[in-house]
C-alpha cells in the first residue's frame, strides 16, 4: 500500500461565484480523496490527501478541464509532511482574513445558462417563468457584489432569505445551484413590478409580477416606451420596428441621430436584421452576449420567407442608425429578457437608461426623477443593483474581436502577470485613465484589473460616478495606491483627481505619474501581450495632448515601457475657436482650405455647411485663422474625417462622437461593392524629403485635393463615395509604407479612429502581405476606454 500524501493547492483567478468548490468537491470524490476546500482572499484553498498518484491526476484535471465560467490564473501547490486527520472530502464555509489583501479576480456578469434557460421554459419546473432563475454558470456577479468573498452575505442577495427548497439546492455540493449566490425562486427572491408614468409623472404600482411583465409587453406593443431593470442598469425599450415609437424615443430622449442598438429574440431573428461572418455570429451568442455591431440587412416589407422560400429582412426603422450601414444587435442574456422577448417576438431598441453623457441610471428612483419625461412605464424589481454596469460594445474586424466599450461580460478584466513585477512589492498602482470613455485601472500582486467602463467626465454625474467606481474596487480589494499614474492633460478631471490624491495622501512627487495620451493607447495594446520590448505603434484618434502643447492624434510611434519616439505624423492645421471647432466641424475643414486657397475661392465652393455660415462669418473666422487668434494647432486623423465629411455634405454640425467616420466608412464600403475600383487624381503627399524624420503627411494638400476632386466631379453619382475609399485607402497605404520600414517590429494599431473597419481591414491586410506581425487589442478597449491600462503598464515598470 502506497503511503499518503498531503497537499496544500492554492488556486487563483476567476474561481470564486464560478462553481469552483462543488466541481473540486465532485472531483475529490471521483478520485477518492479526502481533505477541504474554502474561498478566501487568496482564491481557492484546497487541501488533499491521498495517494500520490491520484493527487497529479486531481492537479492535472483541475487545470484542464475546470468549471465554464472559471479561469485559472495560477496553481500553487505545498507538499506537507505532518498529515493533518480527514475522513473525508469537506466544503468549508468561506472566510475574509482582515489583515491581507484580496487576490481574487472578480467574475463578470454572465448571460443565462441553456440549463436554467431550459427551466423557466418548463412548466413542471419550480423556476417556470421566474426572470431571476440563475446557477453557478450563469448570472450577475459583479454587479451584486458588495465584498470579498464572493458569499450571500456580501451581496445584493443578502436581504432575501432562502426558501427550504432553495436553501436545501444551494448546499447540496451536487446540486449546479450549490452556492449559487443569487440563488432564489418565486416564493422567496426578488419580485417584478410595472409602474405607469401618467401625464403628472406619478407612479401607478402593480406588483403582479407576470403580470407586470404583460403589462410592459402591451405597452411596448402600443408603440410606447418602458424602463426595463437589467443586470447593470435600466433599459429604454420600444419597438424597433414601429418608427413612431423609434421617433418618440430620439426626440424625448434628444438623442437625434445616435445609433440605437436592437435586442433581438433569438439567432434566427438577427440573420434576419443584419448579416455577418460565422466569428460575428459566435461573438453575439456568446456567452457574454455582447452588443455586436454587424452590417445590416436591406430593409424589407415582409417578415420571414414569401411564398418562394426568399428570406426577407424584418422592416427595422430607419431611424435605428440612419446614414450608416452597420447596426448593434445583441441577445437577450437575462431570463427577464427572454420571458420578455418569448411574448414580443420581434425586434427591441434596448438603449442604456441615461442622460446624455450621464451614467446609466440603475436606480428606480433615478429613473422617475429624470426620466419621467421619457418613458410611459417602468418594468422595475426589488433586487438592488450594487455596481452600475453598461452593456459592452464590439465587433469584428478580419476574424479578430475588438471591443469598444468594455463592461458586462467582459469586466472587471483582470489580466494575471505572467513575470512577478508586483508579487513580492508592497507597491500597488492606480492608473485614472482618460477623459473620455474613462476607465480605471489597479496592479496589485499578480493582476492588472481594468474597471467596466465609466464614461465622459463631463458632468458632476459622470465624476461621482467615477469615485464611486474606485472606492469600490479599493473596498473589494482593500487597495490604497502607493503609486498614481495620469494623462498629461492637467485639466481631464482623471488628472485633476490624481494631483488632489497625491497631495492629500502625502504621496512623493516621483509617486504621481504623467504619461503622454497616445503613449498610452500603445501601451494598452503592448500590456495585453505583457510585452515590453519596442514595437511599431499607430496611434491615431480625435484629440489628445502632446508633449509640445498642441493636439496630437495621428502618431507613428516606436515605443517600448521606457518611452516612444514620432517616426510620423500629419502635419498640424488650425482649430479656430478651439474645442468650438469639433461641435462645429465646418471650421475644422475651413482652416484646412485656408491654408492652400485665398478667402475668395473657399467662398466660392459649393459647399453646403460654408454657404450656411454666410461670407460674414467665414470671413470673420479666416481673420482668426490668418491671425492665429482663438485657435489651437492639431494634427488629428479624427479631424480630418471631420473636415472630409463636412465638405462632402454628409454632416453639418457633429452630432455624435466618431459619426464623419462612420458615415465615411459606410460610403466606402458602397463604393467597393457597388463598382469597380478607379483612381483619384489624388495624393497624400509629405512635407519634407521622405528620409528626414518625423515624416509629415500634409493635411491641408490632402484634403484639398478631395475637395477640388469632388467639385470638379460633381456630376458623377458615384464620386463621394469613391472619395471616401480612396481617402480611407491612401491613408493605409502611407502606414503601410511606414511598416514596410520596420519589418522586424510588431506593429500595433490604435485609437478611436481603428474602430473604423474599413481602414483597419486594409492595414491588417497590407500587414499580412508584408508578413509583419500584429498585435491586436484583445478585450482591452482600441479606443479611450484602453488608456488606463496603458497608463497601469507605464506606472509598474516606472515605480522606482
Amino acid at each position: 500500500m502506497k503511503p499518503l500524501q498531503q497537499v496544500t493547492i492554492i488556486v487563483k483567478g476567476i474561481v470564486q461565484g464560478v462553481g469552483f468548490r462543488p466541481f473540486v468537491f465532485r472531483l475529490a470524490h471521483q478520485l477518492n480523496l479526502v481533505g477541504s476546500v474554502l474561498n478566501n482572499h487568496l482564491g481557492v484553498t484546497i487541501v488533499l490527501q491521498g495517494n500520490s498518484e491520484l493527487i497529479e491526476q486531481f492537479i492535472d484535471k483541475l487545470a484542464k478541464s475546470p468549471p465554464p465560467l472559471a479561469r485559472i490564473d495560477a496553481i500553487e501547490v505545498t507538499h506537507q509532511a505532518q498529515l493533518s486527520l480527514f475522513d473525508q472530502f469537506s466544503i468549508i464555509d468561506s472566510h475574509a482574513a482582515t489583515d491581507e489583501h484580496a487576490n481574487v479576480a472578480i467574475s463578470a456578469d454572465m448571460s443565462i445558462c441553456r440549463d436554467c434557460l431550459n427551466d423557466i421554459n418548463d412548466p413542471q419546473n419550480r423556476h417556470y417563468q421566474y426572470p431571476f432563475t440563475n446557477c453557478t454558470n450563469c448570472g450577475p456577479r459583479y454587479t451584486i457584489i458588495n465584498a470579498l468573498p464572493y458569499d450571500r452575505c456580501n451581496t445584493a442577495m443578502a436581504d432575501f432569505e432562502m426558501c427550504d427548497d432553495c436553501h436545501a439546492a444551494y448546499i447540496n455540493p451536487m446540486n449546479r445551484r450549490y452556492h449559487a449566490q443569487p440563488v432564489s425562486c418565486p416564493h422567496c427572491g426578488p419580485q417584478l413590478t410595472f409602474s405607469v408614468i401618467n401625464a403628472r409623472a406619478e407612479c401607478l404600482y402593480d406588483s403582479s409580477m407576470l403580470m407586470a411583465l404583460e403589462q410592459a409587453v402591451e405597452m411596448i406593443n402600443r408603440g410606447g416606451i418602458v424602463a426595463i431593470k437589467g443586470l447593470g442598469g435600466f433599459h429604454l425599450v420600444c419597438d424597433a420596428t414601429n418608427n413612431d415609437a423609434v421617433a418618440a424615443l430620439r426626440q424625448r430622449k434628444q438623442r437625434l441621430a445616435k445609433p440605437l442598438a436592437i435586442m433581438v429574440t433569438n439567432l434566427a431573428q438577427a440573420k434576419l436584421c443584419v448579416s455577418g461572418t460565422e466569428t460575428e455570429w459566435q461573438v453575439l451568442t456568446s456567452p457574454e452576449k455582447p452588443i455586436t455591431l454587424m452590417t445590416k440587412r436591406v430593409d424589407g416589407k415582409d417578415n420571414g420567407r414569401d411564398n418562394c422560400g426568399n428570406i426577407h429582412p424584418i422592416a427595422l426603422s430607419p431611424l435605428l442608425a440612419p446614414g450608416i450601414d452597420r447596426l448593434g444587435v445583441f441577445l437577450p442574456y437575462t431570463p427577464l429578457h427572454h420571458l420578455l422577448m418569448q411574448r414580443l417576438h420581434k425586434p427591441i431598441v434596448a438603449t442604456s437608461a441615461n442622460r446624455s453623457g450621464e451614467p446609466i441610471i440603475g436606480n428606480q428612483a433615478e429613473i422617475e426623477q429624470h426620466l419621467s419625461h421619457v418613458v410611459d412605464g417602468i418594468l422595475g424589481h426589488n433586487r438592488p443593483i450594487i455596481n452600475a454596469c453598461d452593456d459592452s460594445v464590439v465587433q469584428v474586424i478580419d476574424g479578430q474581436l475588438q471591443v469598444i466599450r468594455l463592461a458586462r461580460g467582459y469586466a472587471p478584466l483582470t489580466i494575471n502577470l505572467h513575470s512577478p513585477m508586483l508579487s513580492n512589492s508592497k507597491n500597488s498602482v492606480l492608473a485614472v485613465g482618460a477623459q473620455q470613455k474613462n476607465t480605471v485601472a489597479f496592479g496589485f500582486a499578480d493582476n492588472l484589473i481594468v474597471s467596466p467602463h465609466i464614461g465622459d467626465l463631463f458632468t458632476l454625474e459622470t465624476e461621482q460616478y467615477f469615485s464611486r467606481s474606485l472606492a469600490t474596487f479599493k473596498r473589494l480589494y482593500d487597495f490604497s495606491p502607493s503609486h498614481i499614474v495620469h494623462d498629461n492633460h492637467p485639466q481631464y478631471a482623471p488628472t485633476q483627481w490624481a494631483v488632489n490624491y497625491q497631495s492629500e495622501h502625502r504621496l512623493l512627487p516621483s509617486h504621481c505619474i504623467g504619461i503622454q495620451h497616445h503613449f498610452a493607447h500603445i501601451l494598452s495594446v503592448m500590456a495585453m501581450h505583457q510585452r515590453t520590448e519596442q514595437v511599431l505603434g499607430f496611434s491615431f484618434d480625435g484629440t489628445g495632448l502632446g508633449d509640445d502643447g498642441t493636439l496630437w492624434g495621428s502618431e507613428v510611434m516606436l515605443a517600448d515601457v521606457h518611452g516612444f519616439t514620432t517616426v510620423a505624423h500629419f502635419s498640424s492645421f488650425k482649430l479656430i475657436g478651439g474645442e468650438q471647432a469639433i461641435k462645429h466641424p465646418v471650421r475644422i475643414l475651413l482652416a484646412l482650405l485656408f491654408e492652400q486657397m485665398s478667402l475668395e475661392q473657399v467662398l466660392s465652393l459649393p459647399i453646403a455647411a460654408i454657404a450656411n455660415l454666410g461670407s460674414k462669418t467665414v470671413t470673420n473666422l479666416y481673420q482668426l485663422w490668418r491671425n492665429n487668434s482663438h485657435c489651437i494647432e492639431c494634427r488629428s486623423v479624427g479631424r480630418l474625417f471631420d473636415a472630409l465629411a463636412v465638405a462632402l455634405g454628409f454632416i453639418g454640425s457633429s452630432q455624435y462622437e466618431g459619426q464623419a467616420g462612420m458615415m465615411i466608412e459606410t460610403a466606402a464600403n458602397a463604393y467597393y461593392t457597388e463598382s469597380n475600383i478607379e483612381p483619384l487624381s489624388v495624393t497624400l503627399n509629405t512635407l519634407y524629403d521622405q528620409e528626414s524624420l518625423p515624416i509629415q503627411w500634409h493635411s491641408s494638400d490632402f484634403i484639398t485635393q478631395l475637395v477640388n476632386c469632388a467639385v470638379e466631379y460633381s456630376h458623377n453619382p458615384l464620386i463621394k463615395k469613391q472619395i471616401c475609399w480612396h481617402f480611407i485607402n491612401m491613408i493605409s497605404q502611407q502606414l503601410d509604407s511606414v511598416g514596410q520600414q520596420y519589418p522586424q517590429l510588431p506593429q500595433v494599431f490604435c485609437g478611436g479612429v481603428f474602430q473604423n473597419k474599413t481602414l483597419l481591414s486594409q492595414c491588417i491586410d497590407d500587414c499580412k502581405r508584408g508578413q509583419r506581425q500584429i498585435l491586436p487589442s484583445g478585450h482591452i478597449p482600441i479606443n479611450d476606454g484602453g488608456i488606463a491600462l496603458g497608463q497601469l503598464w507605464y506606472g509598474i515598470h516606472h515605480m522606482a
